[in-house]
Order: C-alpha cells, then sequence, then structure tokens
C-alpha cells in the first residue's frame, strides 16, 4: 500500500491510510440527552443496551481495497431482538462460538454516507473467540453494500479518510 497521501482537505502529508473507523456507540445513544445516558444505558466497548428494550453488538464491515488486496474496516453497531442479543451474549466468552447460526439485525451506526446507513438489513456473523462478529449487509442499492460487495479504489479511501480525519462524516466527530 501507499506509505501516505497528501490531503486534499488540508494539504498536509499524511502517512499511511487508516484503515478502520467506527462510532464508539450506536446512533440511538447519541439522540438521548448526556444528563439521562447513564441511567438509561449500558455502554461498553462491545455491547449497549438502551432503556431495557434495545439490544446492540459491535461488529465489523469488511471492504476490500481494490488495488491492494488489503481491507477497509467499518466498525458499526447492528440492533438485534432480546433473543439473539441474549444468545450472543451467552456465547461470548466461549470456545467454538464461531459455529452459530448468524442471525438477523439492523444497522445501527450512521456512516458517512450520502444516503442513510441506518436500519440497513444485516446479517451478523459471530467468529471465534476474540474476533469482533462480521456484520453482512443484505442486498440493496446503498453504496456500502456495493462496496462490501466490490470492493474500493485507493482513491474512494483517500477521500473517505479525507473526510474522516477532518471531521466532516455526518456532522459529528464521532468516528475512530
Amino acid at each position: 500500500m501507499s506509505t501516505g497521501f497528501t490531503c486534499a482537505t488540508c494539504g498536509a502529508f499524511h502517512e499511511g491510510h487508516p484503515l478502520c473507523y467506527g462510532p464508539s456507540a450506536p446512533e440511538i445513544w447519541y439522540t438521548i440527552p448526556e444528563a439521562e445516558r447513564e441511567s438509561r444505558c449500558e455502554l461498553s466497548s462491545d455491547q449497549c443496551i438502551v432503556d431495557d428494550k434495545y439490544f446492540f453488538v459491535l461488529g465489523r464491515v469488511e471492504i476490500p481495497i481494490i488495488e491492494t488486496g488489503e481491507e477497509f474496516v467499518w466498525l458499526a453497531w447492528v440492533s438485534l431482538s432480546e433473543k439473539n442479543f441474549e444468545r450472543t451474549c451467552e456465547l461470548w466468552e466461549a470456545e467454538g462460538r464461531e459455529t452459530e447460526t448468524p442471525c438477523f439485525a439492523w444497522f445501527s451506526s450512521a456512516l458517512p454516507y450520502e444516503k442513510t446507513t441506518l436500519h440497513l438489513e444485516a446479517i451478523l456473523h459471530t467468529r471465534p473467540l476474540g474476533e469482533r462478529p462480521a456484520i453482512e449487509l443484505q442486498e440493496c442499492d446503498h453504496p456500502l453494500y456495493l462496496q462490501q460487495r466490490d470492493g474500493m479504489s485507493l482513491a474512494e479511501l483517500q477521500a473517505l479518510t479525507e473526510r474522516l480525519m477532518h471531521g466532516q462524516g455526518t456532522g459529528k466527530n464521532r468516528y475512530t
């Protein structure tokens, strides 16, 4: 992969391309007033419960980078039914959990695409212990699905990196 790029936004040279970004909470968490979050939400680095009725896990949307053989990863939150969330939690520390049947999920992160990524249909695939689950978007005409299916070019990666580095995602600089 290239050693870096000159940013079209700030004009500076940036070493390499960061290959993983994602919000630290599902989108609904950001809509709850800060003063209420502690009483209404449980948030860890991988799981979130809101109002004891919305259940989320953090997973990976993997996008091939066409010219390099590497991949860009969106860390993203998906909502699960209470039953599927409980099952996911039961298996969280279990060896062999990757044999679990994948489950339906709703995409719950507002990633910086022109079309909203909220509520896209997805399948959550449990991975071996120590690995975050994989998020497989279901077929649709959304650019995120098309990138997951077809990959992204280095030029697309650079444009995305520039927007994220300069807080130009959804108007909120919440991607790390």
